[in-house]
């Protein structure tokens, strides 16, 4: 593994990197297959290609759309799927809404492969339970960037409003300093506890003990912490967006996108029927451990490398698991 230093400007940062992974791939001839993550990198992509490297691009989402970018970020990203659709030996993407939109703007066929959702899980990293004050099944649970597309700012002052002893556990921070994540932060509410930066098995054992993982992003590629969470039996919480439906069908508990009334109403619920709640949560293990497997995205991803074409079994199959269950 090799690491390379970049700047602390959002945005610039990745670009930097970048460039630099490039330029090193390029120098030294360090591999024939290329895995590049995002869309907004594929300038990189073509200039590996014009070296005679195999480029394989994996793309979560329609960029541009995020509100956490600036017009030009935006236009960037714009403008870089244009490459994304034509440079590279393959574009991969991990939920079938995002692929649908590519394909009828380029005309053309691209992969399809879903997050695994499996972990490992490590008991003795529960001590972080103990560390940040709380108790099993006492407390809701966010994981992730504090950035305008995670919807933050619906969650925060809906549940300032519920009547709980229960706390929300925000876990992360933005990944450079913004006002956004500022304006999060700022709250007067004893029960919202602020833990910075975890990782691994601390965010699983925080995952497997929360009372409910909340969601509330208003646009998401297929969300691996959606997954992780349910896999480890959290219930999961979360706007009605397509991608999460693809995620949890009918498992999931659903509130209106983009609407705190609606969260609001759907935290109120999970506290007045906990039995539900439990159910539903441990149907959803279930269904997460049977659908989504890393040995799958692995020999799947191998097969495409190869130059195999990638069965559609998981796009049909996501037609039949878009029903839900919503209070509002």
């Amino acid at each position: 593994m090799r690491s390379f230093r970049t700047v602390r400007s959002a945005g610039f940062d990745t670009l930097l990197h970048s460039a630099k992974v490039t330029y090193d791939i390029i120098r030294h001839n360090r591999a024939d297959i290329v895995h590049i993550q995002n869309g907004g990198n594929s300038l990189f992509g073509a200039v590996l290609r014009l070296f005679g490297k195999k480029t394989y691009l994996s793309q979560d989402g329609v960029d541009w759309r995020r509100d956490k970018w600036s017009w030009y970020g935006k236009a960037w990203l714009w403008l870089s799927a244009l490459l994304t659709a034509r440079v590279h030996n393959q574009v991969i993407f991990d939920n079938i809404f995002a692929r649908e939109e590519f394909e009828a703007r380029f005309r053309n066929k691209f992969a399809f492969i879903p997050f695994g959702a499996d972990v490992i899980y490590d008991k003795d990293a529960e001590g972080v339970l103990e560390r940040l004050g709380l108790t099993a099944q006492n407390y809701f649970l966010f994981v992730g960037r504090f950035i305008p597309d995670k919807g933050l700012h619906w969650l925060k002052p809906a549940f300032e409003r519920l009547e709980t002893d229960k706390k929300l556990v925000l876990v992360g921070g933005a990944p450079n300093p913004s006002g956004y994540e500022a304006d999060i932060q700022d709250t007067a509410d004893s029960r919202i506890v602020f833990t910075g930066f975890l990782y691994g098995s601390e965010v699983h054992a925080l995952m497997r003990n929360a009372y409910a993982y909340v969601q509330p992003s208003a646009i998401e590629g297929l969300s691996p912490v959606i997954l992780e969470a349910a896999y480890l039996g959290a219930p999961i919480i979360c706007s009605d967006i397509p991608q999460n439906q693809y995620g949890m069908a009918q498992y999931g508990n659903y509130f209106e996108n983009r609407s705190e009334h609606s969260l609001y109403a759907m935290l109120r619920w999970s506290l007045e029927e906990p039995e539900r709640l439990a159910e539903r949560g441990a149907a959803g293990a279930r269904h997460v451990a049977e659908t989504f497997s890393w040995d799958s995205v692995v020999d799947q991803h191998i097969a495409i490398f190869n130059g195999c074409a990638v069965t559609q079994a998981c796009a049909e199959m996501a037609l039949t698991m878009m029903p839900a269950s919503r209070v509002s």
